[in-house]
């Protein structure tokens, strides 16, 4: 849900001048006694230290030509610190023959899932000082401090009609700090499912939420294709509720994401303490969309 709403933050966060963090430890509401149909084993029931520190400015990049093909030459010129969170700098050069449009797919930071904003466009022949935004609120509820290496791939479309025109590779960026720094990622919480090289943990509730309440969700990914996960059937006390979540996770990368109540729809069911929640999680092949599995009805209690 986190890639479907983050934009709408981003908007919220430039009109009140106000960052987004993520929920403090005593914010998040660990379940307690949840029952899976399945068997699953349960994992560590403790919550992630939440940084105290924004990203600092230690990390540097070198100058780097990313792309350079196509009649496309994209170069990374530095990383800097802004308001929203961290930038990449970028020199974006259009030699093409077409009007084209630039954008982001499949980002990660040190190993998590995480949004880079980007969508610019670039006229034939001209060129253009643009920046990828990653959001300090996104790295904060992965416990992200530090950026070591950043992966994304650029999209790129014609400006009038949206033909592809370009995809590229994943592209990594190392920074100064990739050599010495200690990649960890933290999967306490409740394990609903480890199946398959896939895992699912919850990890607590959140319910002082932007939009309303919050499931915060941690996903590992160790196989070789990328998985979007989603629930099915869930329910709030009893009443069928919406729960907005759909997660990509990359080969070999991890996520927190977060099931997703809206206020209104609490509201009308007259719920404002979750007492107990009912849903299964499905995954789906990235590319094609064929379903992969389908967990069994996961009981939780808070």
């Amino acid at each position: 849900m986190k890639r479907i709403l983050a934009l709408v933050l981003a908007l919220v966060m430039l009109l009140s001048f106000t960052a987004c963090g993520s929920p403090s430890d005593e914010e998040i509401k660990q379940p307690s006694n949840n029952t899976i149909d399945n068997n699953s084993n349960s994992g560590k029931n403790e919550q992630p230290e939440q940084p105290t520190n924004s990203v600092t400015a230690k990390a540097a990049i070198n100058e780097t030509v990313l792309v350079d093909e196509a009649g496309i030459k994209i170069t990374a010129k530095s990383l800097e610190e802004c308001f929203m969170g961290t930038e990449i700098k970028l020199l974006i050069e259009n030699n093409s023959g077409k009007d084209l449009m630039f954008q982001t797919r499949n980002s990660s930071i040190n190993g998590y899932m995480i949004d880079t904003y980007f969508s610019t466009n670039v006229a034939d022949g001209k060129k253009a000082n643009e920046s990828i935004t990653i959001m300090s609120s996104e790295l904060s509820s992965c416990g992200i401090s530090d950026i070591a290496d950043i992966e994304f791939s650029f999209y790129i479309v014609t400006s009038d009609n949206w033909e592809t025109y370009l995809e590229t590779e994943q592209i990594q960026i190392k920074t100064s700090i990739a050599d010495t720094y200690q990649y960890t990622f933290d999967d306490s919480g409740e394990v609903v499912y480890d199946e398959s090289g896939v895992k699912i943990v919850i990890k607590g509730l959140n319910d002082d939420a932007f939009l309303g309440q919050e499931i915060i969700v941690y996903i590992e990914n160790n196989t070789d294709k990328g998985v979007t996960i989603q629930t099915r059937d869930v329910s709030v006390n009893g009443f069928m509720i919406d729960g907005y979540f759909s997660s990509d996770v990359a080969p070999g990368k991890h996520a927190v994401d977060a099931i997703t109540f809206l206020s209104s729809e609490l509201e009308d069911n007259d719920i404002t303490t979750f007492e107990t929640v009912e849903l299964s999680f499905v995954a789906y092949n990235s590319k094609n969309y064929d379903q992969l599995f389908k967990t069994d009805k996961i009981n939780l209690t808070f």
